[in-house]
């Protein structure tokens, strides 16, 4: 006879989120999973190295440094906000409730955004990849659809099986690329190892605005951290602890690999390798240093990087709707919790709902999966994150000046300003270059634009609303868990 524990018979009217669930190596396998870093490299960074040069390398260290910048005033304030809506919370506290309001749906949309239109990337990634070891095409629509039943049922199970399923997948991801760099580093490059990478000649040349664009874009999702505050093993020193790991990892992970990939080829031909055949460029390497075999490793593990991504943006986006229907903006519904599993299961069924809805509707309309579904859903999610850091970098000093703490004024006043400055910066550096990451026209690319900050207006249009006809919902919004 099968015996259950206390905690499978939770009543579903209040099971809650399975606290002392997660380390900061938890956490962190959330995290660089949601940034995907195979894919980032073998699809992205053969296009940074193009359009910059070989100081590509530099661009992604850059961009670690600025975002580790933003790190220590957003960990800070983490200690003194517990509410389990992150981003939005901090930002009420510091700017106010409309604001507020206005970020929570912003960030609704940035991880939405992020999430779905990754099922293209899905199916491009799994096309390829049957076509490159069997010859064989199919459909792509099953395969998103199939994509989303996977990712579905892995947001259902409790979170410990998440993390251990992306501790798995990101090892196998990153340890391909791990094989790559030994096998360049054995043999020492095409011509020698050089680190003219990161010389200033090769940094401060006109491409690098691209390059930055690029690298900004790589670290999206880092900062969810704090979105599993409730699940996190002594969440004071496991979400700033875990922030910094993913950061440091993929600032030095990525600048590493693209120095490698750029030291296979040799400064003077890489830039023509990367012409000629950019989505290629990873695998033409890891084929001469290693062998075809890695190569083939490298196309599936291309796909299980995608899944991880997704499966990350999916647990992200699950909380933050938990969060927002515990405040009663969202219905109440999708504030139930699993009694066995204890995930936010109904706001898992939603998402993967919704996820079908645009999957499908691309379909109906013969949008290609990777150049429509992918690229232009992606961009208003990726946009909505940036202005979320901008408006949190913002919030911490306004916050700190008015409760009293112990805390120094270079986390609560100098890092969050040279990180605000920072990231207003990358946000026009996207915007400026937005057509290398769309490849669509300028009306699409201005449609493309305009939604994120479009969304925060009508985030506080629904302020105003909820303050004249919910006022009890507008009072307690954000406002600090019981103890």
């Amino acid at each position: 006879m099968s015996v259950t524990t206390p905690e499978e018979r939770t009543p579903a009217a209040t099971a809650t989120l399975r606290s002392g669930s997660l380390g900061s190596a938890d956490i962190a396998f959330f995290v660089v999973s949601a940034a995907a870093p195979l894919t980032v490299m073998a699809g992205v960074a053969p296009l940074a190295i193009l359009l910059g040069g070989i100081g590509a390398p530099a661009g992604y260290l850059v961009a670690g440094i600025t975002l580790a910048v933003f790190a220590v005033g957003f960990t800070t304030m983490s200690r003194h906000v517990k509410s389990g809506g992150a981003f939005y919370a901090y930002i009420t506290r510091g700017l106010g409730r409309p604001v507020g309001i206005g970020a929570a749906l912003l960030a609704l949309i940035g991880y939405n955004g992020m999430e779905i239109g990754v099922y293209g990337l899905l199916a491009s990634a799994t096309r390829d990849t049957l076509h490159a070891l069997f010859g064989t095409g199919v459909p792509w629509l099953p395969i998103s659809l199939a994509g989303l039943l996977l990712i579905g049922y892995g947001g259902f199970r409790s979170i410990d099986f998440g993390a251990k399923l992306l501790g798995v997948l990101l090892l196998a991801e990153t340890g391909i690329l791990v094989l790559l760099a030994g096998g360049v580093l054995v043999k020492g490059g095409a011509h020698g190892l050089s680190g003219a990478s990161f010389a200033p000649g090769h940094v401060m040349v006109s491409g690098t605005a691209v390059v930055l664009a690029f690298a900004f874009a790589a670290f999206t999702g880092f900062e969810s951290t704090v979105i599993y505050r409730r699940e996190a093993r002594d969440p004071d020193r496991t979400i700033p602890r875990a922030t910094y790991v993913a950061v440091a990892f993929l600032g030095l992970f990525y600048a590493f690999i693209v120095w490698i990939v750029i030291q296979a080829f040799g400064n003077a031909d890489v830039i023509a390798a990367a012409a000629k055949d950019p989505g290629g460029l990873f695998f033409s390497a890891i084929t001469t240093y290693v062998g075809g075999w890695a190569a083939d490793l490298m196309h599936v593990f291309i796909v299980t990087s995608v899944i991880a991504s997704l499966l990350a943006f999916h647990n992200a986006i699950n909380r933050y709707a938990l969060a927002l229907a515990e405040e009663g903006v969202l219905p109440k519904a999708l504030g139930r919790v699993h009694p066995r599993h204890r995930s936010p299961y109904v706001a898992g069924i939603a998402q993967t709902a919704l996820g079908a809805a645009v999957v499908v509707a691309f379909w109906a309309v013969g949008a290609d999966p990777y150049q429509q579904l992918l690229l232009w859903v992606n961009t208003p999610g990726m946009i909505g994150l940036f202005l979320l850091q901008l408006l949190a970098a913002i919030a911490v000093p306004c916050y700190f000046r008015r409760v009293s703490h112990q805390e120094g004024a270079l986390r609560t006043i100098v890092a969050p300003v040279v990180a605000a400055v920072l990231l207003a910066t990358a946000i026009g550096l996207v915007i400026t270059h937005i057509d290398l990451f769309t490849g669509a026209s300028s009306t699409v690319d201005t449609v493309l634009i305009i939604t994120a900050p479009a969304v925060f207006v009508a985030g506080l249009a629904l302020a105003w609303w909820l303050r004249r006809e919910r006022p009890e919902v507008y009072r307690d919004f954000a406002a600090e868990p019981a103890a």
